[in-house]
């Protein structure tokens, strides 16, 4: 990447804070995981949304068996009873979590880690802005993790992550992120074959997401007698701080796979957006702060594009797909969907069957491919660790989503280096507290405003 002498690179960021030396004292993990003659891995779920239910049935599903989930964790208690009762309805005889072992609260995520063995795995599926906070205590736990996209919100929690992550690696810690694609085999050989050449010198890519409004991506004005606090983290999608906003949570797989295409992550983006609709058909106002469609534009080092368009809006034309555009042909990542296949190589630059040259046939879950990988490779002890990318396609959603909400260009640099702390209060916060976000004098939440607020979002 591209940088500039007015900015840290991640790799300054982590020679001047010690990144590396300060692992010295934290022990290693000198097998996969523990090393006892139990071999069974113990897996706790932190975050019980329907995100979470999904991990940790892939979990107890990992080739080779052995996987038990024993201890739940939320905020909420209706979240995880309903969680618990899903997953007893399906997997009950991989699980063994009774009623001392459901935790709620801020601090339950300590108490179900601490049911937990080294190198046990724990499951962090809560809204992103609490990730780094929850990954500080499984490192000191010694645990392996999973981890749920996205794993930052802002440049704050990137260099969080990317300094925690270096102690995850010196002490033998293996840890998967969410983002599935990476695991498609379909995926993986079209990965293999774009880098041989077969398209030739990629030219250009292309990613849309574009539908009806989906999970909590609209809200309107919270109920009375619940917090701030407690409404946001229900809505988390609707909420720049709990979770990088609807950019960072629906479309970091498009920006993911394709920046993977490309093998290559973008060094700045430019892009338009807006909120066409300002409220609900009851004429209810909605108090969230997503933008209903976005167009960005990356740039790579080498002066190639990279267009994303995203839209959440009813009655308008839906696409739900991404390209690659080559100087021989063209390449279709996802069909449908994050990874929908089969993926495929064109001859030219019109997807037609006459002008196919290759097209994928394995039809596995990446989900489940996902984990069969973190658990082999805990019981291989062998390096395996996803943060990184993980924290590198954070960063990347919220350059797209930042140029978007501001009106400038934001580049990669800018992004990592922003001192906009959305959530300085994330690792104290009580079901007392304020939330990050509270609304002004007029009553109303902060939105981003392009071209009025300079390089801040709200």
């Amino acid at each position: 990447m591209r940088t500039d002498n007015k900015s840290t690179t991640r790799r300054q960021f982590l020679q001047a804070t010690g990144g590396v030396a300060a692992v010295a004292m934290l022990p290693s993990i000198s097998k996969g995981f523990h090393s006892n003659d139990d071999d069974e891995i113990r897996v706790a779920l932190v975050g019980c949304g329907g995100r979470g239910g999904g991990a940790a049935v892939n979990a107890v599903n990992s080739k080779g068996g052995g996987v038990k989930l024993v201890a739940m964790a939320d905020v909420f208690e209706d979240r995880l009873n309903s969680t618990f009762n899903n997953l007893n309805n399906n997997v009950s005889d991989r699980m063994d979590v009774p009623e001392d072992r459901k935790f709620i609260g801020f601090d339950a995520y300590k108490h179900a880690m601490d049911e937990l063995r080294p190198g046990d795995v724990v499951i962090l599926t809560t809204p992103p802005a609490f990730r780094w906070v929850h990954y500080t205590y499984a490192i000191e736990k010694r645990l392996n993790v999973f981890m749920e996209k996205p794993v930052t919100t802002d440049g704050p929690s990137s260099r969080k992550m990317l300094a925690l992550n270096e102690k995850a690696k010196a002490a033998n810690l293996k840890v998967g992120v969410g983002l599935m694609s990476r695991h498609s085999v379909g995926m993986q050989e079209l990965y293999k074959r774009i880098q041989d050449g077969e398209i030739g010198e990629i030219l250009f890519m292309r990613g849309y997401r574009m539908h009806g409004p989906a999970a909590s991506f609209q809200s309107t004005p919270k109920p009375e007698g619940m917090s701030h606090l407690e409404y946001q983290i229900r809505r988390f999608h609707s909420f720049i701080w709990a979770s990088g906003g609807c950019f960072n949570d629906f479309y970091i797989h498009h920006v993911d796979h394709l920046c993977w295409m490309k093998n290559e992550w973008p060094v700045k983006a430019q892009a338009l957006g807006g909120r066409h609709y300002r409220e609900n058909a009851d004429g209810v106002p909605f108090v969230d702060q997503n933008f209903d469609s976005y167009a960005v534009e990356y740039t790579f080092e080498d002066g190639s594009k990279f267009f994303f368009d995203g839209r959440c809006m009813n009655g308008a034309l839906g696409i739900f797909s991404s390209y690659v555009h080559g100087t021989k042909g063209i390449a279709v990542v996802a069909r449908s969907s994050d990874m929908g296949g089969p993926q495929a190589i064109y001859k030219g630059q019109v997807v037609d069957s006459g002008n196919t040259v290759w097209q994928s046939t394995n039809r596995s879950n990446p989900y489940q491919n996902e984990w069969d990988v973190l658990v082999q490779k805990i019981r291989d002890d062998e390096p395996h660790n996803e943060v990184e990318r993980g924290v590198y396609a954070s960063l990347t959603s919220s350059m797209g989503r930042k140029a978007a909400h501001t009106g400038q260009e934001v580049t990669f640099d800018q992004m990592l280096n922003s001192e906009h702390d959305l959530a300085p209060t994330v690792d104290i916060l009580t079901e007392h507290s304020d939330s990050p976000l509270m609304p002004g004098d007029d009553g109303r939440y902060p939105v981003p405003e392009p071209g009025r607020k300079g390089n801040r979002e709200y």
